[in-house]
């Protein structure tokens, strides 16, 4: 099916799918509307007494996120299609009453700093102590304080384990120093302190999703325009993550190529962004044959997402499985962030009966598939899956059975924080 996206495109499918105008904010759609950054509308007097005393505990939960399609779109400006998980991160801590910085994590070597010492050290700590700097950066009153990582979350997955860790040190910090941020504007901090201080140039949609997350529904994301909407998603149907045991790194090489390939493929074609490319424009450009292929990965996984997002308000979960299969398919042939143990795990999972559809989630390179299948039947399916993958690889294939999880902004009623 030739791809055809312009924003024009776009924008009329907006149109079909949310309406327009656009209804009021209610549960099932959640929207956003931009803000300017704002300094702490909690008076600093009052923040200090409710958080700045040694000793008093707060936490909060992130959640990871699972990519149903939407696979590279997000710095590219297109859309994407995914859902916040009822698996993630919990920080708990509490002020120390001086200028240093503690934390420790179950599954990590513990980490002391200073606040005037923060800087990149390549280990796990890299994604809370960057969302600090940025917090600090921003205007927050940061005090010394300790806290205690503990996930659900498998690393290396490719469930977004990072984001996860990101956004619950900014809820955290949110709670300790009464500095408001917009749910846009947090998504973008933590995006920030990835790209800036871990050295990773990821786009907007791991960050947000774990923000905007809904349960039982699923998260559009337009990347261009930030708009995002909660779907609701079939209560018949569960998303089963089986982990490939073949860890995600995104620190390595293959992202940031894939990256650059896209930016010479919208410079090649004359566009700002590949959103704004068609297939008919990729045939007639004759783009290098690598350029080509990763420029029409884009193309269709934006076409895809938009034809998903009207199969789930349609109430059609078979056209979503079959979108998620020629998703992997564009990944394994075009975008080659594929591995065989994922190839091998989407074709044992779409030869099980109750699954519609499978593909690689995140950005790749290893971690783990989703597919989609009767809820009825999860569990008898993820067993199979996992069982078979064992048989053949040697590999564990550990397996998943979620359903679409609020996200940290509803988990920890940042709203009520607004005044």
């Amino acid at each position: 099916m030739q791809s055809n996206l312009p924003t024009a495109h776009l924008q009329y499918w907006e149109s079909v799918f949310f309406g327009n105008p656009r209804p009021p904010k209610k549960r099932g759609s959640f929207e956003i509307e931009k803000h300017p950054f704002k300094k702490s509308v909690i008076p600093r007097s009052h923040a200090r007494e409710m958080c700045y005393t040694k000793g008093m505990s707060l936490s909060a939960f992130a959640p990871g996120r699972v990519e149903i399609l939407g696979n590279h779109t997000d710095y590219n400006e297109g859309v994407v299609l995914s859902a916040a998980l009822n698996l993630g991160t919990t920080i708990s801590g509490a002020a120390r009453g001086d200028c240093s910085i503690l934390l420790r994590s179950s599954e990590a070597t513990e980490v002391s700093t200073s606040l005037a010492d923060i800087r990149p050290s390549g280990n796990w700590s890299d994604y809370p102590l960057g969302v600090v700097k940025m917090f600090a950066e921003a205007g927050a009153d940061i005090p010394g304080f300790e806290a205690n990582f503990t996930s659900t979350l498998p690393v290396g997955a490719g469930l977004s384990s990072s984001a996860a860790l990101e956004v619950a040190t900014a809820a955290f910090l949110m709670k300790l120093t009464g500095f408001y941020r917009e749910p846009m504007d947090l998504a973008k901090l933590c995006r920030r302190a990835e790209n800036e201080f871990v050295g990773v140039n990821c786009g907007l949609l791991d960050q947000v999703t774990s923000l905007f997350g809904e349960a039982e529904h699923a998260v559009f994301l337009d990347c261009r325009t930030e708009a995002v909407r909660t779907i609701p998603f079939p209560e018949d149907m569960a998303l089963i993550i089986v982990d490939s045991d073949v860890k995600h790194a995104l620190t390595g090489g293959e992202y940031n190529e894939r990256r650059e390939s896209c930016f010479e493929a919208a410079r090649r074609l004359g566009v700002s962004a590949l959103r704004d490319a068609t297939s008919a424009a990729l045939d007639y450009a004759q783009l290098p044959d690598l350029i080509h292929r990763r420029a029409a990965h884009i193309v269709g996984e934006n076409d895809r997402v938009l034809r998903a997002t009207e199969a789930l308000q349609a109430g059609n979960p078979e056209v979503l499985g079959k979108l998620m299969s020629e998703s992997h398919r564009s990944s394994r042939i075009n975008f080659e962030n594929s591995t065989p143990e994922l190839d091998l795990l989407v074709e044992i999972a779409e030869g099980v009966n109750g699954v519609l559809g499978a593909r690689l989630t995140g950005g790749g390179f290893g971690g783990a598939i989703v597919a989609l299948a009767n809820h009825s039947e999860a569990e008898r399916i993820a067993k199979e899956i996992a069982g078979s993958y064992h048989e053949h690889s040697g590999h564990p294939g550990t397996a998943l059975v979620c359903r679409p999880g609020d996200g940290a902004w509803r988990a920890n009623s940042l709203d009520a924080r607004r005044q």
